[in-house]
């Protein structure tokens, strides 16, 4: 028997051997995100370990990097897909005219389970927001969401914020200065919030994004509008695994510690030890307008606007 006739008749009998009507898998959709590492990306860790977005057609590629900032440069940039980011800087990318679009949601603010407060020095004499007039605050950015809860909430609750004087400092660093007294107040967000209260050095005054709404989103996921447009189904089973996995990991914070804080970087007894993220499940506009409307009224954008304006169009 020659070669050639050898492995013809091996071919044959794999064919034969194959169930009827079997075809291969088609190949997985390739989605590169990339976050800060932060909490709300639990269900995106949770789809991978468990494969749903697999079963969705979808190989899903998680890259940590270091700031919102990065991320947003690497989605405008091309060699990434869907980032996710603080909603603000989403908010001023927009009004500049970058062409970038909200697909899913990410963190919730909730009221009765918060994730940022005011601290200042426990044995200090500042009590209240009237008490920071004149003082200086701590705030991770100028213009971000720590500045402007902080000032709608000092503005609310009887003090000035057109007083204070707002120092960018990053969060690890705010204990020290709270002590030393370089710093009056502080408005920190996790994890660093719940690390700085567990110290016992410091007390909460307010939680300052209440004053910006009880209900509304931090967070979200977001793509540029051109791949959006291009990519509306891979997007839409992306949504669909994250509602479907944030329905499962809101529920089961226990469970998903240990996961969460590897990507954290952080010991997972520090992560169950404080109020974990809320995602989001649906995409609601009237989430995203009071945060809006709050960075208008301090000028970190001119002017307010629709929020459907940022949402992509088709998950409206």
């Amino acid at each position: 028997m020659t070669l050639r006739r050898s492995c013809a008749l091996f071919v044959l009998a794999l064919s034969l051997a194959a169930p009827a009507g079997a075809q291969s898998a088609p190949p997985l959709v390739a989605v590169r995100v990339a976050s800060n590492a932060a909490d709300d990306v639990t269900p995106i860790l949770y789809a991978q370990k468990t494969g749903m977005f697999a079963k969705a057609g979808l190989d899903v590629q998680l890259e940590k990097m270091n700031s919102g900032a990065a991320v947003t440069a690497a989605v405008v940039g091309g060699s990434i897909d869907i980032g996710k980011s603080s909603l603000i800087p989403l908010i001023n990318a927009h009004v500049h005219g970058v062409p970038l679009v909200i697909v899913a949601p990410g963190e919730l603010w909730l009221t009765d389970a918060p994730i940022s407060g005011m601290l200042v020095k426990k044995d200090g004499p500042i009590a209240a927001a009237r008490d920071l007039n004149g003082k200086t605050v701590a705030v991770v950015a100028l213009g971000d969401l720590t500045y402007t809860g902080a000032r709608a909430w000092i503005d609310q609750n009887g003090g000035n914020s057109k007083s204070i004087h707002y120092l960018e400092l990053p969060s690890a660093t705010v204990l020290a200065a709270l002590t030393d007294g370089r710093i009056d107040g502080a408005n920190v967000s996790n994890p660093m919030y719940a690390q700085i209260v567990a110290s016992g050095q410091v007390r909460t005054i307010g939680h300052p994004s209440d004053a910006i709404a009880k209900h509304f989103l931090v967070t979200a996921f977001f793509a540029t509008s051109a791949y959006a447009a291009k990519n509306g189904d891979s997007i839409a089973r992306f949504q669909q695994v994250l509602r479907a996995a944030a329905t499962y990991t809101n529920a089961h914070h226990a469970e998903t510690a240990p996961m969460t804080a590897a990507f954290y970087g952080m010991d997972p007894a520090v992560l169950s030890g404080m109020n974990r993220s809320t995602v989001g499940l649906t995409l609601d506009a009237r989430d995203i307008q009071p945060l809006i409307e709050a960075a208008a009224r301090y000028g970190v954008i001119d002017a307010p606007f629709d929020a459907h304006q940022l949402i992509a169009p088709a998950v409206h």
